[in-house]
């Protein structure tokens, strides 16, 4: 997929999400709108049962609203094929989780190359590529260990240099520092600052740690499957629209 270079790299319009638990609706997202601009580093942040990881899951593609549209890379995903949507999965967006969600078998360097691996590159371009990546999130000297031999904090580095080693647009990442200790966790905010400036790359996390607002571009704050307010926190270069 091309690079996008319009303006907005993530558009919700008027999301909803209504889940059926035996006869009972649950709406889980009501009319979300917003737009994130490229190298925008955003935090959804809200009570659990909020909608925030929901509204990631929509964005993502990794769950369809049942009403509204999400666009990415200026493109609706209501229009896109499954297969269309993995592809832009595999090339475009990163995805980091909360419990890093690494292969416990595979060395730091594994975990990383993996990615790039099922989109064909070659050898000797992938091993540049991790290479790049580890030492952008410090961990060159770890590269040959397995994610038992790390830490939390490093192995949530490892996740975060696997998000980008395919240089996406997008990186999703939910509640990413929740099973940190709060050193650590300001460490990896500001790991994902650094690089949606200095790669251009969108960041939408979900957090409830109130810190993650001295890191990022813009605070959406939910409650009850909507955005009650945003916060612009003074780091941003481009506009932002959300209700």
């Amino acid at each position: 997929m091309a690079e996008y270079t319009g303006e907005f790299v993530v558009k919700t319009v008027d999301v909803t999400r209504v889940y059926r638990v035996d006869r009972i609706e649950v709406h889980a997202l009501r009319g979300v709108s917003f737009e994130i601009a490229r190298g925008d580093f955003a935090a959804l942040m809200g009570r659990s049962g909020s909608g925030k990881t929901t509204l990631l899951n929509v964005i993502g593609g990794l769950d369809h609203p049942t009403e509204g549209d999400v666009y990415l890379f200026g493109d609706s995903i209501a229009q896109l094929s499954d297969r269309k949507l993995t592809e832009i999965r595999r090339h475009s967006i990163g995805f980091v989780f909360q419990s890093f969600a690494l292969m416990p078998t595979m060395s730091a360097f594994e975990n990383v190359e993996l990615p790039l691996r099922l989109v064909g590159m070659g050898h000797r371009e992938r091993r540049q590529r991790v290479m790049e990546c580890l030492e952008l999130v410090g961990l060159t000297r770890w590269a040959k260990h397995r994610p038992q031999e790390m830490s939390g904090g490093q192995q949530q580095r490892v996740a975060i240099a696997r998000a980008i080693v395919t240089r996406p647009g997008l990186i999703l990442a939910d509640e990413p520092t929740g099973e940190l200790d709060s050193a650590t966790g300001r460490a990896i905010m500001g790991l994902f600052q650094s690089i949606a400036k200095e790669e251009g790359i969108t960041i939408i996390t979900t957090s409830h740690d109130p810190t993650m607002q001295e890191y990022v571009d813009y605070t959406l704050h939910m409650a009850d499957g909507q955005i009650v307010n945003l916060t612009h926190n003074g780091n941003g270069q481009n506009t932002q629209n959300a209700h």
